[in-house]
């Protein structure tokens, strides 16, 4: 795990003294992702520059230092990620008599690019990566991602220089950098929390999407690149499905099991000490058992702890870890500790971005860097087997709503907005947390055209975001147009698909590798990095994924053969953290000097009287509008933070 940075001029004048200057700012902005190393590639005639931070995982000696050349001659790179398949196509490219000074992935890459070009190359790999490749023979670069986008690529044009980076921070450090707050895109952020790809907040810079390469010359003009995709997670799941396993529930049983297996062995290969995060949930829980017994002895295990009652799941990992009998280290959290990572959150992604569940993230990582290098992570395993609720919940409640006419449902929903505060007396009564939040969330439902209208707004936080930021219109993407949805696959599928190409890499993805790679910590996650587990996931018919309103049942069959179900079998938690409490205690005041009418009117991005109204509702205990606040103060910290820099 590495950080990458890097300039294109089109027009080159500087001197490269004031290049290296320049590229020594943009690599120095990213240190974090790589403490151990760091190195500097140019070329003034034609304007290029490649950057590289090292964190050393693999081949530790200097033959692996970056940024590489390739034995010919023809290209440079600067290569962030890992191919972990890389030893076998190193065999393979043996066998046609080629030779190598080191043992490192990116030497392996760089061969086969020589011997068999870019795309074809990618095809060998497996792993998370995103890189940067300089061709001297055609003065053209490459910027490529990952098939799913575990690792992270920003670019974008100021003026005729194309600058690019793992991490914004690192583009503004360019001395030209500059660009300006893309309104649109912050109602996307609204909408979900996150800023989707291709959008980022300024307006002319993007992300890369996943299995893409971006290609420039020296005749490419400032914003007619080449985007080209190398490989398509929707298609793929369309071809999957079209292909599906006949195997019957104990060869698909053993089947995964072996994949999985196959897919964490080679992600334990390291030089350094490995260990995992371990929740006590499912899909954490699978990857250390797998782990553990792939080893030789104890695995290194994680977890974090809360004394808030609902938060803390501690405990479970505790078990789970006993019983499979890992090296476990778990730390209690006060809310005073897990409250004093809020002020970095703005610097650490760069971005506006809104998951509260990146301070345990953060902490768990910066817990495992005392002990280990490299951590796995059970991310992805809710999108490939049908883990979240709403999977089996939207299609369940449409079946009672959908042949109810949509007038008589609109007076119903009409009926209970005005009953709300008796029938959230009631639900409260009944034990329903939230009671407020579910009789408003009822109504909602019923108002809605379709299954489909039911799932975006359950994946939206303000549901016409453009109605909240001054002079914006919220852009089109494949969420908000169910038109466009695959029409071959099911519900259930639809949404398991859109959550893969939206909210894994843009949000849970984004999540991990910012926070870890805050704390110099590479995460490995193997539900997601591996391709053909998702290939095999989605030739798996969905009553292999959610049986009986539970999802995962068959990644559940592989993790009973070492964990007894009852140590598993528990409602879902996930890495939470007390936000709605904290922003009615000890976080008022902030919250109240970041959205104060003054400010957000001087600022002039958020129109006032929204979120003010729901900033009150949660102040009285209304409603809880935790995580609609979340958003809104996240983007207020990172403006400020911005501000200062």
């Amino acid at each position: 795990m590495c950080g990458i940075t890097g300039f294109f001029n089109l027009s080159p004048s500087e001197t490269r003294e004031k290049l290296q200057s320049t590229l020594e700012q943009m690599s120095m902005a990213i240190a974090h992702r790589g403490p151990d190393d760091s190195g500097l590639w140019l070329d003034e005639t034609r304007g290029i520059g490649l950057g590289f931070r090292r964190l050393a995982i693999l081949d530790l000696s200097p033959t692996g230092h970056q940024p590489m050349t390739s034995a010919d001659g023809r290209y440079v790179m600067v290569f962030n990620g890992e191919a972990y398949n890389f030893g076998m196509v190193r065999d393979e490219l043996a066998a046609n008599g080629i030779s190598f000074r080191g043992t490192s992935d990116t030497e392996v890459l760089l061969a086969a690019i020589c011997e068999w070009g870019l795309v074809d190359a990618l095809e060998k790999f497996n792993g998370m990566f995103a890189f940067a490749l300089w061709d001297r023979q055609e003065n053209s670069l490459s910027l490529v991602r990952d098939r799913m986008g575990v690792k992270p690529l920003y670019y974008g044009w100021i003026g005729n220089t194309l600058m690019f980076g793992s991490e914004l921070k690192s583009m503004r450090a360019h001395p030209a950098f500059s660009a300006d707050i893309d309104r649109d895109a912050l109602t996307l952020y609204l909408r979900h929390n996150y800023i989707p790809t291709p959008f980022s907040i300024y307006r002319g810079v993007r992300k890369l999407p996943p299995g893409s390469i971006l290609r420039i010359s020296s005749a490419t003009r400032p914003g007619e690149e080449e985007l080209a995709t190398y490989w398509s997670a929707s298609e793929q799941i369309l071809a999957s499905r079209a292909d599906p396993f006949r195997g019957d529930e104990s060869q698909t049983t053993d089947e995964l099991e072996e994949l999985l297996t196959d897919s964490i062995r080679l992600r334990m290969l390291a030089d350094v000490p490995l260990g995992a995060f371990l929740s006590g949930g499912v899909d954490s829980s699978t990857i250390v058992a797998l782990m553990q017994q792939i080893s030789s002895q104890p695995v290194q295990t994680f977890s974090i702890g809360f004394n808030e009652s609902g938060y803390d799941e501690a405990p479970h990992a505790r078990a789970v870890a006993e019983h499979l009998g890992t090296q476990h280290t778990e730390m209690y959290i006060s809310s005073e500790q897990a409250r004093a990572v809020i002020p970095s959150l703005a610097g650490m992604y760069d971005e506006p971005f809104a998951n509260p569940s990146a301070i345990p993230t953060f902490l768990v990582s910066q817990l495992a860097r005392r002990h280990v290098t490299v951590s796995l992570s059970g991310d992805g395993g809710d999108e490939l087997f049908g883990g979240y609720n709403r999977y089996t919940w939207v299609e369940r409640i449409w079946r009672r709503i959908g042949k109810v006419p949509a007038p008589i449902r609109g007076l119903l929903a009409n009926g209970i907005d005005q009953r709300a505060p008796t029938l959230s007396l009631l639900a409260g009564k009944l034990g329903y947390p939230n009671p407020a939040d579910k009789v408003h969330k009822l109504a909602d439902t019923l108002r809605a055209a379709s299954p489909a209208q039911i799932y975006l707004d359950l994946v939206s936080f303000w549901k016409q975001p453009a109605g909240s930021v001054i002079g914006a219109q919220e852009p089109h993407t494949t969420l908000t147009d169910p038109s466009s949805w695959p029409e071959a696959l099911s519900l259930a599928e639809q949404m398991m698909l859109l959550d893969t190409l939206t909210y894994l890499p843009d949000d849970g993805l984004v999540k991990v590798d910012r926070a870890s790679m805050a704390a110099s910590l590479e995460v490995r996650v193997p539900f997601v990095d591996d391709y053909r587990l998702l290939e095999f996931a989605w030739r798996l018919p969905l009553d292999m994924k959610i049986r009986a309103g539970l999802g995962k049942w068959i990644l559940r069959q592989v993790l009973y053969k070492y964990v007894p179900k009852e140590m598993i079998e528990r409602p879902k938690m996930g890495f939470g953290v007390p936000i709605d409490s904290w922003l009615r205690g000890p976080l008022l005041e902030w919250t109240e000097e970041l959205i104060s009418e003054d400010r957000l009117r001087r600022e002039g991005f958020f129109q006032a009287a929204p979120i003010r109204q729901k900033w009150q509702e949660h102040l009285a205990g209304k409603r809880n509008w935790q995580y609609h606040l979340w958003g809104i103060l996240m983007f207020q910290a990172w403006l400020e933070n911005k501000n200062q820099a």
